[in-house]
């Protein structure tokens, strides 16, 4: 038996017992998940085509969904809207060829597409599958998903149009992507020799517990006059995520936190138990929607705006979702209650604000 079958024999005799000495330690916690169950979640595919459900699907048909579900996002090309990377371009009727996307060694060439990055086909298939569309992830069928990324391929000059991609071609179509021979496995996931790998794990390290410092002591900080010299950051910063830079239009406080005054829109209130702003970051809002900057979507303070007072119109909005009212990007029905939506919509009718 291989190493690495034997190490997963392994781990799920470790985690049988595991299971077990928990049931002792706690009865009538919990119960075996049922086959059923287990195979909701057992949905990968791997590099080598395992776990690939039976199905088909053809270029025509992946069009017709891909413009129903897919083009409000990622274009009706695959060059995508002003949010989202380029899923299609840069990729030569060469690289099919070679396996090795020339582009991707140009500094002259603008993007850095999907199908430029992408080695194996595997990847692509199960990322729409679990993934797509992203309001309503695993609510496409398998046949679906085939067409999908046989659209796809198409639209990058890799298949042509009358194909029909299945779960019995999977292979003969990883013969011919672009970037098929652009992965490498030099630095090991793990020390198994199966896949090619150099044997040893890419990471060797050792624990760094001791003579730990007491406590942080700030050595040197940016001085006030020179906290803007390239720009506001709280600008620059990208548009997706949680992450915000420090607004350095103005100087910080003693205690290093941003001085705004009374009313400033950009104020958060995340310290506010219950607060429309609070709710709105526990329920993920705050990934599309900022404060006072429009992210993916509009900002909070843009809505209120627009809709002031119309604590019933926003509640019923938030729950059921929607497009076109601010752009093409969707935006899905929120799993929150009545209560909360109400507190969420109260906040942004009255302005968002403090």
């Amino acid at each position: 038996m291989c190493s690495w079958r034997r190490s997963l024999l392994a781990l799920v005799m470790v985690s049988a017992l595991a299971a077990a000495a928990a049931a002792e330690r706690y009865p009538g916690l919990g119960r075996a998940a049922t086959d059923r169950e287990v195979a909701a979640w057992d949905i990968d595919v791997r590099p080598d085509f395992r776990g690939l459900p039976a199905g088909s699907g053809s270029v025509a048909q992946g069009q017709v969904v891909w413009e129903a579900q897919c083009a409000s996002c990622h274009g009706f090309f695959g060059e995508s809207n002003q949010f989202f990377s380029p899923l299609v371009g840069g990729t030569t009727a060469d690289d099919v060829r070679t396996g090795r996307v020339a582009r991707l060694k140009d500094p002259a060439y603008p993007s850095r597409t999907t199908l430029m990055k992408l080695a194996t086909l595997s990847t692509l298939w199960d990322y729409i599958n679990r993934a797509m569309p992203w309001n309503q992830p695993k609510s496409l069928s398998a046949d679906e998903v085939y067409a999908l990324t046989a659209f796809l391929l198409h639209l990058g000059h890799v298949l042509p149009e009358h194909f029909v991609l299945s779960d019995q071609n999977m292979a003969e179509v990883q013969a011919r992507m672009p970037n098929r021979h652009g992965m490498t496995l030099a630095p090991s996931l793990w020390p198994g020799r199966e896949f090619g790998t150099s044997g040893r794990p890419d990471v060797r390290a050792s624990g760094c517990m001791r003579n730990c410092a007491g406590e942080v002591t700030i050595a040197s900080q940016l001085p006030d006059f020179a906290r803007n010299q390239h720009g506001n950051l709280a600008q620059q910063s990208r548009l997706v995520g949680a992450q915000r830079g420090a607004d350095t239009s103005r100087p910080e406080t003693a205690a290093g936190t941003q001085a705004r005054p009374a009313g400033d829109p950009a104020q958060r209130v995340d310290d506010r138990s219950g607060s429309g702003w609070a709710l709105a970051g526990q329920y993920g809002c705050t990934a599309c929607h900022g404060l006072a900057q429009a992210l993916l979507g509009p900002s909070f303070a843009d809505i209120g705006r627009k809709h002031a007072g119309k604590v019933d119109y926003l509640s019923a909005r938030i729950r059921s979702g929607g497009v076109g009212q601010w752009g093409p990007v969707p935006m899905p029905a929120q799993p929150l209650g009545e209560a909360d939506a109400n507190t969420i919509a109260a906040w942004i009718a009255a302005g968002a604000l403090r």
